[in-house]
């Protein structure tokens, strides 16, 4: 099953960032030719902090181009909404969103196979990049967050080529569910429970399982902002 065709593959470098101490590469930038897709993502991409970047659960990140006019009704016209690589990403696609994938999906491309891990969790950095102060708030609660990919089998991808699902084990859980229940409907503790039986990534089940425990919404604000107790323009 067809499922979109690449428009742009997308790769940075980690630079020093805004806030001393720190790096990033979110500032993606189109290759033209094929790339080679491993078990750490595209050949000559980097993360500015690994801890929290790459890996092998989140080796490629894909943002969908038609979110992009959303976002310029949201903003208005900015500069770094006139091309794919504003939001990080490593594929750029029309036609293909939150809605209609799924967590594990499984698609091949090529002769490369790529499964989804999970949607993406915004940073405080998406503030940074783009002068707005609650951007990464306003993209976890748009549901147009973004997803990752583990590769499974590596091979070259290149802009022209057709993703194609392979495999869609979990039905049930198209991502734009789980965006909603993580950070939206965050008391419904019963279908939480039932994510939790997935295959989830350490992060994820972690998360599933403090909230379950707990029976309290984790706080959010180091992530979204930088800091721990909120956003600092209120205090």
């Amino acid at each position: 099953m067809q499922l979109a065709r690449i428009d742009q593959l997308l790769t940075g470098r980690a630079v020093p960032f805004h806030r001393p101490g720190s790096s990033s590469a979110i500032a993606k930038a189109p290759v033209a030719g094929p790339l080679r897709a491993g078990a750490f993502g595209l050949a000559g991409d980097e993360q500015g902090d690994l801890r929290v970047h790459g890996g092998l659960d989140k080796a490629i990140h894909h943002y969908p181009f038609e979110h992009y006019r959303r976002w310029q009704e949201r903003l208005g016209p900015l500069a770094l909404l006139e091309a794919p690589g504003a939001f990080g990403e490593n594929i750029s696609t029309q036609g293909l969103d939150e809605t209609s994938l799924c967590l594990g999906d499984v698609l091949r491309c090529g002769d490369a196979v790529l499964q989804v891990t999970q949607s993406r969790q915004p940073c405080w950095k998406l503030n940074e990049r783009f002068g707005v102060r609650d951007m990464a708030v306003q993209v976890q609660h748009s549901g147009m967050t973004g997803w990752y990919y583990r590769v499974l089998e590596p091979g070259e991808l290149q802009a022209g080529q057709v993703l194609r699902l392979a495999d869609r084990p979990h039905p049930d859980w198209p991502l734009a569910r789980i965006i909603e229940l993580l950070y939206q409907r965050t008391q419904d503790f019963d279908a939480l429970a039932r994510l939790g039986e997935l295959p989830l990534v350490p992060a994820w089940r972690r998360l599933v399982e403090r909230r379950l425990g707990s029976r309290q919404v984790e706080d959010w604000s180091h992530r979204l902002y930088g800091i721990a107790g909120g956003d600092p323009s209120r205090r």
